[in-house]
């Protein structure tokens, strides 16, 4: 049985391996590049619910945008966030605050706000992104380039982790592992609707393309409503494209385990097919082939080429995504971090930014 074990675990991370190996080639990048054609009007559109700790940092970056409008929604938060809004608005007329109105049953707080923020929006391009991702100055020019080259109707950016923290460094090069060793990116430009990717911190929208995709309204009671959105625009027909941040988009989503517990344990069962066995069995797996690889090469020295494995996947993947090589030697606590998360996962009632919801 054991024997089944250890060839199942090199099977496994040589699949990730080679999809991993075509995306250092073929997954884009964002980078600064000048857009060819006539530059569309642009909304910046930031759904913000108790955000005032992150926009004082993140504002100058969205300021910095060649951008028509900055709009921001107040999703009845309860701290600063209106204040420090109209404060940049003072500073900067392009800045616009607009109340957010109570969530309606079924509906995501996510969704909700993204969906009256795209009802005020008047750009031809529309760019959802976070309150806590950080933009450089030429952020939205290469996101248009990037656009404009794959004739895209959605563009989607997965910002460079900034991980400061020891659980940070450990857990969040996860997302981009999920990303990068599962998803081969020549899959993402076929017309499937199956093969798709985007991530909500930052998704840009020709007009045409969020219309033609249903919007957030089509998407309203969907956790993984990126994800969704990005395989109806392409039922609709509308190219996608996706790309890493690079140096010129970054995110600090989270500032301590238990941030991280709350945030990707929300999200973590609707990519094992929201059942729980399917969410125990990928615990397991990923515990055996990263973690007790190790202490099992004691008894069979082949289980030493499954650590090899798993520390390769992570010094490919840190070189793609701009990370230090030597987090590699934390990929064994990665499992034993992440166990807080499964649990979390697991449970049928979650809270997120203050409000209950039932899987």
């Amino acid at each position: 049985m054991l024997d089944f074990f250890l060839y199942a675990a090199m099977f496994w991370l040589g699949l990730k391996l080679l999809i991993l190996s075509l995306n250092l080639l073929w997954f884009p990048v964002l980078q600064k590049r000048p857009t060819q054609g006539k530059r569309p009007t642009v909304s910046l559109l930031i759904p913000a619910r108790n955000e005032a700790h992150n926009l004082p940092e993140t504002l100058p970056g969205l300021l910095k945008q060649e951008v028509e409008e900055i709009v921001l929604l107040d999703d009845q938060s309860t701290d600063e966030t209106a204040a420090v809004v109209e404060q940049f608005s003072r500073q900067d007329a392009r800045v616009r605050l607009i109340a957010g109105q109570p969530k309606p049953e079924g509906w995501m707080g996510k969704t909700w706000a993204c969906h009256q923020l795209a009802q005020a929006a008047r750009g031809e391009v529309l760019i959802f992104t976070d309150a806590d991702v950080r933009w450089q100055s030429e952020g939205v020019r290469a996101l248009l380039a990037l656009m404009e080259q794959g004739k895209a109707g959605l563009v989607s950016v997965y910002p460079r982790q900034i991980t400061l923290s020891l659980p940070e460094r450990v857990l969040l090069p996860l997302i981009d592992d999920v990303l990068l060793c599962y998803l081969p990116y020549p899959l993402v430009v076929t017309p499937f609707p199956s093969a798709a990717a985007a991530n909500g911190q930052v998704m840009a929208f020709t007009r045409l393309a969020y219309q033609a995709s249903g919007g957030h309204w089509a998407v309203r009671g969907e956790v993984l409503e990126d994800v969704r959105l990005a395989q109806k625009t392409k039922e609709a027909r509308q190219r996608i494209a996706v790309a890493l941040g690079g140096s010129l988009i970054a995110v600090r989503m989270y500032h301590s385990l238990g941030e991280i517990v709350e945030g990707l344990g929300k999200n973590l069962i609707e990519f094992h097919a929201r059942s729980r066995l399917v969410l125990a069995l990928s615990y397991g797996g990923h515990l055996l082939a990263y973690t007790l690889c190790w202490p099992l090469a004691l008894i069979d020295p082949l289980w030493l080429w499954v650590g090899l494995m798993g520390l390769l996947e992570r010094l490919l993947l840190n070189l793609k995504t701009g990370r230090a090589w030597w987090e590699v030697v934390l990929v064994p606590l990665a499992p034993l971090y992440s166990t807080p998360v499964y649990l979390r996962s697991g449970q049928r009632t979650y809270t997120w930014k203050g409000r209950e919801y039932t899987r």
